[in-house]
This record gives C-alpha cells, structure tokens and sequence, in this order.
C-alpha cells in the first residue's frame, strides 16, 4: 500500500511520496474484529484518566476520539508488545464508545512519550485508474507483474551497508546484480507482463501510492497492490520540478504534477519520471470493494491510519499527529489527530515522519496531494495495569 503496499503504498504528489516498501499484500484483507457491543446509556460522562498528559497535547479536546478508539479497536491486535496487547484486550472488551467516553478510554490506558523532533507529515490514498486489456496510443504503459527473475537476496551480496537485509536482484548465470533501475524496466518488452495497461502518468502515481482499483470500459474492476519493488532508491520528483524551474514550489502538488506530466507525455515525462529510479511491479485480484491494507496486513482505516518508518515506530504503534505550517496551495492549516502505525513507505524515514492515509477515491486524493506539513510525532504508550474506562 503502498504504499506500500502495498504501503506500501497519496503525499504530496510525489513530492514525498509512499511507496510500499516490499510486497505487502495491499489488496489482500485482513482478519476482521467483531462488530463492537452498543455502548449502555450513561447519563454523566466519565471522570478524566490518570494520564493527564494527553490534554496537554495541541488539538486534543477537538479530536475525533470517538473514530480513533473504533480504528485502534479494529488495528490494534497487529502490535506485538505485551503492554499494547493488553490495551487493546481493554479495548476490545469496552462497549463501542461516544466521543467523550472514547476520549476518556485513551486518557486513563494511555501517557505521550517525549517529543521526537520535528519532521515532515504527507497523505496517501487509495486511487482509481482507469485501465485497458490492451494498449493503445493513450495507455500505453504496462502494468508489469513481477518478474520471474526477480529473487530475493541478502543485501550484502550487492553492498555491504546492506547486510541482514533482504533486497530484491537477479541472478545472470551464476552471478547475483541489483535489479535493473526504472528506465531499464520501462525500456524492456512487457514480456507477457502485462497485467492492463495505464496512462504513464497514472502508472506512475499507482506506484507512488502502493495500491488502487483499475477500472475497465466493460465495468470489470480489479485491485492492485505491490508484487516486488526493484529495490532501487525512491526520488521525489516533485523536488526536481521545482529545483529546475518547471513548477512553482507552491504548485507541486499530486494534480499539479500529474496534470504537468499528462501534458507532456512522452520523452519529457519520461525524462523526469525515470528521476526516480524505483520500479513497482503489481500483483491484481477482483475488486472486494473493501479498504486496501497496508504492511501490518489488515485494512487501513481511512484518517486515522499513518505509514511509519519501521525503524523507528512498530506496527500498531498508537500516535499523535501535530501538524501545520503548511507549503503547498490549497492545503488545510492543520493535521491533529490519533492514528495507528500500519503501513510503511520508501520515502517514509525518520522518528518525525509520517504519510497520513486519508481513503479511496478523488476527494481523499485532492486532498491528499496536497499535505506537506510541519510534523510533531507523539508516541502514546499504554499504562502498565490501568483499569479502562
């Protein structure tokens, strides 16, 4: 998902985008938590937890704590650690919550862990393409599945900065090489790869994000999510357009930079999209019509799901998002809200960083393209023994 996916699969239009990172299995879903107990009445609201901190935080009385607690209650079973396994048995164990009751929940299970620094926050979502069976003069691009020499290798036959990784390549003869880069791809025969064909540009950005649905002019819709990556470093291109004059820094946004390539497809877009020297290669199934998941496996909840950098953040890690300062046109002001570590992104590296995924379809990714922010990462850790609420 996709970005990664895929995540693994929208940033600010390629400014800073995810691009799953390995083949998670983006469009394959999760297991699914039972449908929570309705809430009992209650006439007074619950008294504030223990963990006072987390009023602290900037924008935390006006969260959606109530859409939080029903995303941490159907992720949270993908953490590992024993203290956020229990957590989330609280969780999973409270009736379904209203706002204030969900927001007293966090406050008495939960405390923030010192700031990491600041960063940089970006979007992703869930795209909608449309796709052909053959190719023509307009989707000429395929859509390549992966590669049947492709392997997997420890890192530290090709660099030993590498070592202990497993990184994609291919074996000629008897002899290991990294995977060839993007242009190289894009240059060679579909070889019966070719699982539909796309407009260059809309291939490019389905790489960008790490999955999204192809749809077909007989109505035949199929998902796509992250097969293999060629494992080569991910570019943003939006900072190429603007270094070389091509856009305004204020208008390298996911449409500014798509609608710049739909112009000049052909060998200028090809020119600035092989910048980016990372390749995707796809695997496709029927549309379900269910959220993609992301790397933790399991579908993303839609604003309050964030790819991370594994480095740093588990999986099912609960985080708050304090963003603003904003450098792209038509950007709201602010991002504040709880979100579940569930994805991971090649571009997504460093404690401070996160690719907010917003949904499906043209309006999360409008907005999505055009999120590039001022990121304060807050980690929440789970209070060893607190009673829920």
């Amino acid at each position: 998902m996709r970005r990664r996916g895929v995540g693994a699969a929208f940033l600010a239009a390629a400014a800073a985008a995810c691009t799953t990172a390995g083949p998670p299995p983006k469009p394959q879903p999760g297991p699914q938590t039972p449908p929570p107990r309705p809430a009992p009445a209650s006439p007074e609201a619950p008294a504030p937890g223990p963990s006072s901190s987390l009023q602290s935080l900037p924008g935390w009385l006006e969260a959606d704590h109530a859409g939080a607690f029903a995303a941490f209650v159907s992720t949270c079973g993908v953490a590992a650690a024993p203290d956020m396994a229990q957590a989330c048995r609280r969780a999973r164990t409270t009736p379904q919550l209203d706002a204030v009751h969900a927001r007293a929940f966090f406050e008495a299970n939960f405390r923030v862990e010192p700031s990491v620094g600041e960063g940089m926050l970006t979007a992703y979502f869930a795209p909608e393409y449309a796709a052909r069976t053959q190719p023509d003069a307009e989707f000429s691009a395929p859509v390549r599945g992966k590669p049947a020499d492709l392997v997997m290798v420890d890192g530290a036959l090709l660099d030993g900065a590498l070592q202990g990784r497993k990184t994609p390549a291919r074996r000629i003869g008897g002899r290991i090489e990294a995977y060839p880069d993007r242009t190289a791809i894009e240059t060679s025969a579909a070889a019966g790869q070719a699982l539909a064909w796309m407009r260059p540009e809309d291939l490019f950005f389905l790489q960008v994000q790490g999955s999204g649905v192809l749809a077909f002019p007989d109505g035949r819709r199929l998902k796509a999510g992250v097969a293999a990556t060629n494992g080569r470093p991910y570019l943003a291109i939006g900072g190429a357009l603007r270094e070389r004059g091509l856009l305004a820094p204020d208008a390298t946004t996911a449409e500014g930079i798509r609608q710049w390539l739909a112009a000049r497809r052909g060998p200028e877009a090809d020119a600035i999209m092989r910048l980016n020297k990372r390749y995707v290669f796809f695997r496709v199934s029927p549309d379900d019509g269910r959220a993609p998941a992301g790397a933790a496996g399991i579908p993303l909840p839609a604003g309050h799901a964030a790819a991370v950098d594994p480095a740093a953040h588990a999986m099912g890690e609960l985080l708050w998002i304090d963003a603003d300062e904003p450098t792209l046109a038509g950007a709201k002001p602010f991002y504040r809200r709880l979100v579940v570590a569930l994805d991971v992104g090649a571009a997504i590296r460093g404690p401070a960083r996160a690719d907010l995924y917003l949904g499906e379809g043209a309006g999360p990714g409008a907005e999505a393209g055009t999120v590039r922010h001022v990121l304060r990462l807050r980690r929440l850790a789970p209070i060893v023994g607190a009673p829920s609420r």
